[in-house]
C-alpha cells in the first residue's frame, strides 16, 4: 500500500522568511516528494508569471463555478480577486505520496483545518517587531504607507500564534530550516504513516510460523 502523503501549512507575517524556508526545503534531499499547492486567482498574470507555476489563472465565472461545487479547501476575495486552494487537486497529490505545503494566512489556515483535521500547521515568527520592519524597509520597495500597513497586518496574523500546532521563530535561518524539518520528519514518522510504509513487516513480524 503506498503512503499517503502529509498536508502542511504555512502561515506567517510578510517579512517572516516563510517563502525562503519553504524554498530551501525542498531543495533538501528528501525520501518522498514534495512541493507548495499552486492556488487558483481570478487576477490578470504578472509579467513572468506562467499559468500552472505560480497560480492558475480563471475568470472569475469559472472561480465562482467551483466554489459552488465546493471545488476549495480554503477560498477568499482580496481586493476584488479570488484566491483558493483547489481540493481534487491537493488530494490527487496526497493520494500520489507527495507532501503537499500550503502557503495562506490564518484565515486560510481555519478553513483547511474545518475540512482536513489532519493537517499540520506551522506559524513562522520573526525573532522580534524591530527585525520585521527592518527586513521589510532592506527591500527598497514599499512606500512608508505600504511599510506600516504590512506591520499592521503583521500584528494581526501574529495574535492568531496559538491556533498553529508549530511555531518556528525565524531568528537563524539554518536553525529555522532545521527546525521545519524536524516537523516534516516527525509527520512522517506517525504511526498512521508508518503503519502504510511497512504494513507488510508487521503483518510477517506478527504472522505465526
Amino acid at each position: 500500500m503506498a503512503t499517503s502523503g502529509n498536508l502542511f501549512i504555512l502561515s506567517a507575517p510578510s517579512g517572516a522568511g516563510k517563502s525562503s524556508l519553504i524554498s530551501a526545503l525542498l531543495k533538501q534531499q528528501s525520501e518522498r516528494p514534495m512541493q507548495v499547492s499552486v492556488s487558483h486567482t481570478t487576477r490578470s498574470p504578472r509579467p513572468g508569471e506562467e499559468n500552472g507555476k505560480h497560480y492558475h489563472f480563471v475568470s472569475v465565472d469559472e472561480f465562482k463555478r467551483q466554489i459552488n461545487n465546493n471545488h476549495f479547501y480554503e477560498w477568499a476575495e482580496v481586493f476584488g480577486n479570488y484566491y483558493g486552494t483547489s481540493a481534487v487537486a491537493i488530494d490527487e497529490q496526497l493520494e500520489k505520496g507527495i507532501d503537499v505545503f500550503l502557503d495562506i494566512d490564518w484565515q486560510g489556515a481555519q478553513q483547511v483545518r474545518m475540512k482536513r483535521p489532519d493537517v499540520t500547521t506551522i506559524f513562522i515568527s520573526p525573532p522580534s517587531k524591530a527585525e520585521l520592519e527592518q527586513r521589510l524597509r532592506s527591500r527598497g520597495q514599499d512606500s512608508e504607507e505600504v511599510i506600516q500597513g504590512r506591520m499592521a497586518q503583521a500584528r494581526s496574523e501574529c495574535s492568531h500564534y496559538q491556533e498553529f500546532d508549530y511555531i518556528i521563530v525565524n531568528d537563524d535561518f539554518e536553525q529555522a530550516l532545521a527546525d521545519l524539518t524536524t516537523i516534516v520528519n516527525n509527520q512522517r514518522l506517525k504511526r498512521s504513516q508508518q503503519m502504510q510504509k511497512h504494513q507488510l513487516l508487521f503483518d510477517q513480524l506478527l504472522a505465526n510460523d
